[in-house]
C-alpha cells in the first residue's frame, strides 16, 4: 500500500516521463502539484492517501487530466497561466474546482492517438506484402476508435505511401532506418472492441479525451480534432466488450476468401490480466492452424518492452511457422518510426507491468 511520501513521488515519476518526451509544461505541472498539493481540498486528500499504486494507476495522469480540460473549456485565469507554463498556487486551483476534479480520479486516462497507427500501418505493410491481399482489421482496447481510421489515413512511411490521396489525417513520422515494404494496404474492414469505449460524437466523452493529450502536443490535438470529426462524418465499427471474448467470437466468424484477417493493438496488452492474454494467445494459435494461402491470419502489434525502454512493432502470419518478428521500434506517440532490417529478432512478446 502507498503513502503520502510515494503519491508524491509519483509526480516526480511522471513528471520525468514528461521531460523525455519534450512536454516542459506538463513537466512543471506536476513537478508543482507533488510538492504543492495539500489536504486542503479533498481531491488533495484523496491523492495524497492513494491506496493503490500511483504510478500503475496513473495517478498524476487522472489529476492532470481533469485540470487540462477545465483549461480546456476557458475562464479560469489561473489555469490559463498555469497550462501557459507557470503553475502558480496549484492548491488553490484544486480548493476552487475540487468537485469537478474528483471524478477524474476515479477511473485510468482514456488516450487514443492517431499517430500510434504509423507503427500498425509499418506491420500492415510487412503482412500485406507477404499475402498481397487487401486486410480485415480487428483491434483490441480501441477506446475512441481512432486507429480504426487507419483505413481512411494518408501514410508517408520513409517514402512508401499508401491510403487515400487527400485524406484529411496525413501520418508522416520521423523515420529512421531501411523503409518498410514497398505494399499498398486496402482495409477491406475494421472492428474494434473496448472495455470502456469512448463516443466521440459526445460533446463531454470528445473533451475529456483531448483533456488526457498534454497541452505541450499541440499537433497531436490537431490530429484528435481531426479523427473526431472524421469519426462523427462516418462513424467506425466499435463495440463495447471484454477483449478474450471478442477475439473468440471474431475469429469464429467466416473469413472471405482473398482477405487477410489481422488482429491489432497498440499500447494494450499490459492492460490485459493474464487470463485475458492467455485466451488471446489460444485463440489465435487455434485460428492460426486453421489458416490457409486463401484465409491467412496476421497479427500486428504495437506495445512497449519495459525491459529494454522502447516500444516495439511485431508482426506474426500464418500460415507458416515464422515466429512473431521484431520489424520496427517506434516512439510512444508515433513521432518517429525507426524501420529494422532482416533478419528480425524473433521472440515472443511479454509485457509484465503498465508504463506511461
Amino acid at each position: 500500500m502507498a503513502d503520502e511520501s510515494t503519491n508524491r513521488a509519483a509526480f516526480a515519476v511522471q513528471a520525468g516521463y514528461c521531460d523525455a518526451m519534450a512536454a516542459p509544461v506538463t513537466a512543471a505541472i506536476a513537478r508543482a502539484l507533488g510538492t504543492g498539493i495539500t489536504r486542503a481540498s479533498a481531491t488533495g486528500r484523496r491523492v495524497l492517501d492513494w491506496p493503490g499504486e500511483p504510478v500503475a494507476d496513473a495517478l498524476v495522469l487522472r489529476l492532470i487530466g481533469g485540470l487540462h480540460a477545465l483549461h480546456r473549456a476557458g475562464g479560469d485565469a489561473d489555469l490559463a497561466r498555469m497550462f501557459g507554463g507557470d503553475p502558480g498556487d496549484v492548491d488553490a486551483v484544486l480548493v476552487r474546482h475540487d468537485a469537478a476534479l474528483l471524478p477524474w480520479l476515479d477511473g485510468p486516462p482514456q488516450t487514443n492517438e492517431a499517430a500510434r497507427s504509423a507503427g500498425l500501418m509499418t506491420g500492415l505493410l510487412h503482412v500485406v506484402a507477404r499475402t498481397a491481399q487487401p486486410v480485415a482489421v480487428l483491434e483490441i482496447g480501441s477506446s475512441a476508435g481512432l486507429n480504426l481510421l487507419i483505413g481512411r489515413m494518408r501514410f508517408d512511411l520513409g517514402g512508401v505511401k499508401t491510403g487515400p490521396v487527400g485524406s484529411p489525417l496525413v501520418i508522416r513520422p520521423d523515420w529512421k532506418g531501411p523503409p518498410p515494404p514497398a505494399a499498398s494496404v486496402t482495409v477491406a474492414s475494421a472492428r474494434g472492441v473496448d472495455i470502456a469505449p469512448v463516443d466521440v460524437r459526445d460533446a463531454a466523452q470528445a473533451a475529456r479525451l483531448a483533456g488526457y493529450v498534454w497541452v505541450d502536443a499541440a499537433e497531436r490535438l490537431d490530429r484528435l480534432e481531426t479523427g473526431i470529426a472524421m469519426i462523427r462524418a462516418d462513424p467506425v465499427a466499435l463495440d463495447a466488450g471484454d477483449a478474450a471474448d471478442w477475439v473468440e467470437a471474431r475469429l469464429a466468424e467466416p473469413q472471405a476468401d482473398g482477405v487477410t484477417r489481422v488482429l491489432m493493438h497498440s499500447v494494450v496488452w499490459q492492460y490485459l490480466p493474464p487470463a485475458t492474454q492467455a485466451r488471446i494467445r489460444e485463440a489465435m494459435a487455434a485460428a492460426g492452424a486453421r489458416a490457409t494461402a486463401a484465409r491467412p491470419l496476421a497479427w500486428v502489434m504495437m506495445e512497449p518492452n519495459r525491459d529494454l525502454h522502447r516500444h516495439e512493432v511485431r508482426v506474426r502470419l500464418w500460415p507458416g511457422d515464422r515466429p512473431m518478428e521484431l520489424v520496427a521500434l517506434t516512439h510512444a506517440h508515433g513521432a518517429w518510426v525507426e524501420g529494422l532490417a532482416p533478419p528480425y529478432e524473433t521472440r515472443d512478446y511479454v509485457m509484465r507491468q503498465p508504463s506511461y
